[in-house]
C-alpha cells in the first residue's frame, strides 16, 4: 500500500531556490531595463513601462516556481519579519536560517545583474554610477517596502496567500510608479542593481540609504501587521507561499 507522507524540505534546497530566483528576479529587472533603454531610447516613460511590465510578470511566475521549496522571499527584510513574527512561537524561519537566506538571496542578486550583463553582450562585471541618492527616493523605498511587508503577511494571516504571486507581482508593478525611487523594496536586489551600469542600475553610493530605507520599512511593516493582524504569528510560516514540506510515497 502506498502511503504519502511530508517530511521537511532541507535547507540547501531552500537556498539554492532563495539563490536561483532572486539571481532571476534582477535577471529580469535588469534585463528587461537594458532591453526598454535600447527599445525606446528617447522615451523615459516607455522605459519605465516596459521594465515595469516585465518585472510584474517574471516576479509572479517566479514566486510560483519556487514558492512551494523555500517560499519564494528573495528579499532579506520578508525572511527577516517571518522570524521576528515567529521567533516567540516557532514555525517560521530561525534566525540561522534568516541569515544563511539573506547570503543567498545576496549572492543571489549579483549572479542576476551579471547575468543579464553577459546576455546583453555587455562587460559581465559594472559598477553602475547612476545617482538615485535623494530624500525622495528614501522615503519612496521606506513607503514600497512597509506596503510590500503588510500585504505579503495580511494575505498569509487571512488565509489568502495563494494570491500572493498575483499580488506581490501587481504591488511591485503599481509601486514603480508610485513611488519616486521605482520601489527597489529588497536589499538584496539592490546590492545586485549595484553591478549593471545601465537603466535599472544604482550607484554604490546610493545603495546604503535605499538598504537603511528598506530596513525602515520593514519595521513599520512588521509594526503595522502586528497592530492590524495580532495573531498573525500563527501563519507567518505561510508567507509568500506555504513551504513547511515536501510530499513523498512510501510503499509499506
Amino acid at each position: 500500500m502506498s502511503e504519502v507522507k511530508s517530511v521537511p524540505v532541507p535547507l540547501s534546497r531552500k537556498l539554492v531556490a532563495e539563490g536561483l530566483g532572486t539571481a532571476l528576479l534582477v535577471t529580469v529587472v535588469v534585463g528587461s531595463g537594458i532591453a526598454a533603454a535600447a527599445l525606446s531610447p528617447n522615451d523615459v516613460g516607455l522605459q519605465l513601462l516596459e521594465n515595469s511590465t516585465a518585472t510584474v510578470f517574471g516576479l509572479a511566475v517566479l514566486i510560483l516556481v519556487f514558492g512551494p521549496v523555500s517560499g519564494a522571499h528573495f528579499n532579506p527584510v520578508v525572511s527577516g519579519v517571518d522570524w521576528l513574527l515567529t521567533r516567540r512561537t516557532g514555525g517560521g524561519l530561525t534566525g540561522r536560517e534568516v541569515l544563511a537566506y539573506t547570503g543567498a538571496q545576496i549572492i543571489g542578486g549579483i549572479v542576476g545583474a551579471v547575468l543579464a550583463n553577459i546576455m546583453f553582450d555587455l562587460a559581465p562585471v559594472q559598477v553602475s554610477t547612476k545617482d538615485r541618492l535623494s530624500v525622495g527616493h528614501g522615503v519612496g523605498e521606506v513607503v514600497a517596502t512597509t506596503g510590500l511587508v503588510l500585504l505579503i503577511f495580511a494575505l498569509a494571516r487571512t488565509g489568502r496567500a495563494v494570491l500572493s504571486a498575483a499580488a506581490v507581482g501587481a504591488y511591485i508593478g503599481s509601486a514603480y510608479w508610485f513611488t519616486s525611487s521605482t520601489s527597489f523594496a529588497n536589499p538584496a536586489v539592490t546590492i545586485g542593481r549595484m553591478f549593471s551600469d545601465t537603466f535599472a542600475g544604482i550607484a554604490p553610493a546610493s545603495a546604503p540609504v535605499f538598504i537603511a530605507a528598506q530596513l525602515v520599512g520593514g519595521l513599520l511593516g512588521l509594526g503595522l501587521v502586528r497592530y492590524l493582524f495580532p495573531d498573525a504569528a500563527a501563519t507567518a510560516a505561510q508567507a509568500v507561499i506555504t513551504h513547511p514540506t515536501t510530499a513523498v510515497t512510501e510503499r509499506g
